[in-house]
């Protein structure tokens, strides 16, 4: 039944609009200048068929008034980030930035900071951040807990375990001397995440140790810290170019098809294209370039010159919006002619070749059958290959853009295990490979494909919830090629003929010829 818009009183006022479900959960939220205008707009007969479909989940709209059209635009970002409802433009900010956290404990420990959906973040402790993804790599958190001497054991042992016999930890557990300077190691680990004078301080020190390592012919020790240095001089060299003056720019491409929008960005350091990212989002309701444009600044530094490929409609209003945020003048341009052009021609060059790939309108499909927050990009697929109770391996396969990335393969023995037990063999490997990645701040799929029924999924999202991850996942049965949701009692049967399917069926396909060359390996070295 379609809601009747015109049994509401809706404002003339500027503000934001919240649209509710049958279950009252927000499904979409935008701004107006004049609410009444662009609330009845949704219901007019020649709206593309992502705002229809929006539009037949309508149950109630809410209002908030604002004083003017500006406030409307910060509430409406702030409250999307809050809500997350599936019919807006998500940004998978947790992707490009950590946050560790100091617990709070006797002998602390250093971990990565975890958030809710609404950004609160879980565990005592004190939380720093952000880091980009890319200094995180080159000091990464277990870089940090060696040079520092932090546990990592979850549960203090009574006595000292491998990581004191490395040299990773001085034994709090057993010794009183490092009971007595483990506070000093904390101060100075605080020290170093709270900023760059810091660590030069501690790079100092470091250098200090490390001369007095190699008089005394402790040379794995002076390796170990020149190892440490040469980390802690990539991070400084990377925060020095990522706030260099006189290249304070980044650049834009914007591709629309099939009522879907492909932008593409590269980020300029000393005149080189220094990072590049692909973002995707359905043009539903308010769902624009200025939109996306605004939430990506609400948390990536801001220039002072953006360059698009074409103008975002509010131009004005986002550039005031964001000289405000930055206490600087933000410019957005199109540029027409030079270097500049060239570069956003290149962006352009690129999101052709993406449009081009026969797997992105199944990908698309995807999205809309499985009802997903994002175009799903990149998949990754997970089997258990068994061969007796002996010989028995996991696999994953991953597709990026619909197609395989056979670089990004992952191959596991069982290690806890032991019999025919599938169920729990899916739960190991993927508690395995996602912990990884959330240890390394790498990224993470758009979705999570099972190979098998409701057994292997149900075992599969227990472990994604045991690491606090609430990834899109789905299991495929071969037999009917059944796909199963967590949330639904029935099975999504998918037209043979789909292209969404047959991404789906090569996925698992590749992961079940990855994992039996693997097991056929396994058994014959075996037997050799």
């Amino acid at each position: 039944m379609t809601f009747d818009i015109s049994k509401i009183t809706i404002p003339t006022d500027p503000g934001i609009y919240l649209m509710k479900d049958v279950d009252r959960k927000i499904i979409y939220i935008g701004k107006a200048k004049n609410l009444k205008n662009r609330v009845r707009s949704y219901f007019n007969k020649n709206q593309n068929y992502k705002t229809q479909k929006l539009v037949e989940n309508i149950s109630d709209i809410e209002f908030v008034l604002t004083d003017n059209e500006s406030e409307a635009f910060l509430l409406e970002s702030n409250m999307i980030k809050k809500y997350r409802p599936r019919f807006n433009i998500e940004l998978k900010d947790q992707q490009r930035y950590t946050y560790l956290r100091i617990s709070d404990e006797k002998y602390p420990r250093l971990l990565v900071s975890r958030r809710t959906r609404d950004g609160k973040f879980l565990g005592k402790g004190k939380t720093y951040g952000p880091f980009t993804q890319g200094s995180s790599k080159l000091l990464t958190i277990g870089t940090l807990r060696k040079a520092f001497q932090i546990r990592i054991c979850k549960t203090l042992p009574k006595k000292v375990c491998l990581e004191y016999h490395l040299g990773n930890c001085e034994g709090p557990c057993e010794f009183k001397d490092a009971q007595e300077r483990y506070p000093k190691h904390v101060v100075a680990l605080e020290d170093v995440l709270k900023g760059k004078n810091q660590t030069k301080v501690f790079t100092k020190k470091l250098e200090e140790e490390m001369h007095q390592a190699a008089k005394l012919q402790q040379f794995e020790r002076a390796k170990d810290i020149r190892d440490t240095l040469i980390r802690l001089g990539s991070l400084q060299t990377k925060q020095k170019m990522e706030y260099v003056e006189n290249s304070d720019e980044e650049y834009f491409g914007i591709g629309i098809r099939e009522q879907s929008a492909v932008v593409m960005n590269f980020r300029m350091i000393n005149g080189v294209i220094r990072d590049s990212d692909k973002y995707f989002f359905d043009l539903v309701g308010d769902n624009t370039f200025s939109n996306f444009l605004f939430q990506y600044y609400s948390t990536h530094k801001i220039p002072k010159f953006i360059f698009v490929s074409e103008l975002p409609e509010n131009k004005k209003l986002l550039e005031s919006l964001l000289s405000e945020q930055s206490n600087s003048k933000v410019t957005i341009l199109v540029p027409s002619k030079g270097k500049k052009k060239d570069i956003v021609n290149l962006l352009l060059k690129n999101i052709r070749l993406i449009h081009s790939k026969g797997g992105d309108p199944g990908l698309v499909e995807l999205k809309e059958i499985l009802n997903l927050p994002v175009i799903p990009n990149i998949i990754e697929c997970f089997d258990i290959s068994n061969h007796g109770q002996d010989f028995a391996v996991g696999s994953m396969s991953r597709f990026v853009g619909g197609i395989p990335d056979k670089s990004g393969y992952r191959k596991f023995k069982i290690k806890t295990i032991s019999g025919r037990d599938d169920f729990a063999m899916i739960g190991e490997i993927i508690k395995r490979r996602y912990y990884r990645l959330l240890e390394e701040n790498s990224e993470l799929p758009d979705l999570v494909v099972i190979d098998g029924g409701k057994g292997q999924l149900s075992a599969a999202m227990n472990s994604l919830k045991s690491l606090g991850l609430d990834l899109p996942c789905v299991s495929l049965a071969k037999e009917n090629e059944e796909i199963f949701l967590p949330s639904t009692k029935n099975p999504v049967v998918i037209p043979k003929y789909k292209p969404s399917l047959k991404i789906l069926q090569y996925a698992r396909d590749e992961t079940h010829r990855f994992g039996v060359m693997y097991n056929r390996t396994i058994r014959k070295n075996q037997i050799k």
